[in-house]
Formats: C-alpha cells, structure tokens, sequence
C-alpha cells in the first residue's frame, strides 16, 4: 500500500491534467482556419479524456486517459480559387467550433487557477502550523 497523496500531490494531478486540456484547446484553435482537400484530410478538434484515479482510499485524482477526435464534422466549402481545391472547387474547413473552444479555454484557465489557490492555501496552513511550534 502506498503512503497517501498530499494535498500537493492532488493539486499537482489536477493541474498537469488542466494543461494537456489547454494543450488541446491551443492546437484546435491554431488549425480552426486551415483547409484540406479532403473531408478526411481536414483537422479535427482534440478532447482530452480524464480518468479519476483512486489511490487510496477516499482520495480520487484525475488523470488524462487519452487524447480523441470530437464528433464535430468538417465543413465542405466552395472556394475554387483555393490551390486545395478538388476539381469541383470544393475545400473542407477544420472540425473546429472556435466559440466551444474559448469557451473551453476559459474553463480550463478558471480550473487550473482553482488549483492553484487550493495548492497557495495548503503551504499558508502548513506554515501558520508550523509556526505554532515555535
């Protein structure tokens, strides 16, 4: 049996998670304007997929299981002036819904911050604690 995980340790998890997650989000909204000469070929958005993780027990952190494709189709476009487009003119633009992103971004960084503070209150209680010895 493993020693149980400081609250630093859980923290820590949850923001290493949070940052793939932004990860995911800057690269769908770097390549939400590209076009591809194929429906096959456009991008598709990434969505990380978080699995909570028991070490011990009444203690659960996450950890990211894995990076998909979302559901969201490629648009198909006419842009005959386009140098990718097939023979009929036709372009597809990225899978991306840029709106759900910043959407998704935002939630990410308010996660992360929250993170942050539980990790800033951890270290003020741990101090104050230790002062009280003296």
């Amino acid at each position: 049996m493993s020693a149980p995980l400081s609250v630093f340790q859980i923290s820590g998890r949850a923001m290493s998670a949070q940052l793939v997650r932004l990860n995911t989000v800057a690269s769908n909204l770097a390549n939400a304007g590209t076009v591809a000469t194929t429906k096959e070929g456009a991008y598709r958005a990434l969505k990380p997929v978080f699995t909570q993780v028991s070490d011990t027990p009444g203690v659960s952190t996450v950890k990211v299981d894995q990076v998909v494709q979302s559901n969201t189709e490629p648009t198909k476009r006419y842009d005959p002036n386009n140098p990718l487009a097939d023979k009929d003119g036709n372009v597809w633009d990225a899978g991306v819904d840029g709106a759900a992103e910043l959407v998704d971004m935002i939630e990410t960084q308010r996660q992360y911050q929250n993170n942050v503070q539980v990790m800033q209150t951890a270290k003020t209680l741990t101090l104050d604690t230790l002062r009280l010895g003296q």
